[in-house]
């Protein structure tokens, strides 16, 4: 995927393995607690390089001020491929500015150059603003996630 910079000043381009501990400050945010940053960055480093995984940054300034990764995968009962955002994070002070949407516009520009039927995104029931944010981009709330966690 190509960097593009929009009217904005933002860049959105693919994360390198430099973004790795700003991106690890996000998720730690993102999830309400500290990651283990080994085991953080054996994954990080080895998505970089995975078929069917994409992570996007936005970089203003020389900084990151947000992230999004989504997984492609084909899904039988969509006899198709489809794109899965797993996480989404831009930064508090950057918040309202359109960087996510422009990272989900770049997602977009994915799922169209890959041929995706679908873009989905599971969020916490709990964040309506989130929600708000995803059905402005044309996103519709269609399935409950159920999840059973294992020690």
């Amino acid at each position: 995927m190509e960097s593009s910079q929009p009217d904005s000043a933002v860049l959105i381009r693919p994360a390198e393995r430099r973004d790795g501990d700003a991106v690890y400050a996000f998720l730690c945010e993102l999830e309400h607690q500290l990651l283990d940053p080994t085991a953080f960055k054996t994954v990080f480093q080895r998505n970089l390089t995975a078929e069917g995984i994409y992570y996007l940054v936005a970089e203003l300034d020389n900084q990151l001020v947000g992230f999004v990764s989504c997984h492609i995968q084909y899904l039988l009962h969509h006899v198709g491929r489809i794109g899965e955002i797993q996480e989404l994070f831009v930064v508090a002070s950057h918040r309202n500015q359109r960087v996510g949407r422009q990272l989900i516009n770049a997602l977009d520009a994915l799922a169209r150059q890959h041929g995706l039927t679908n873009l989905e995104v599971t969020t916490n029931r709990t964040r309506a603003d989130t929600h708000r944010f995803y059905e402005r981009l044309g996103f519709v709330p269609t399935h409950y996630k159920f999840v059973k966690h294992y020690p």
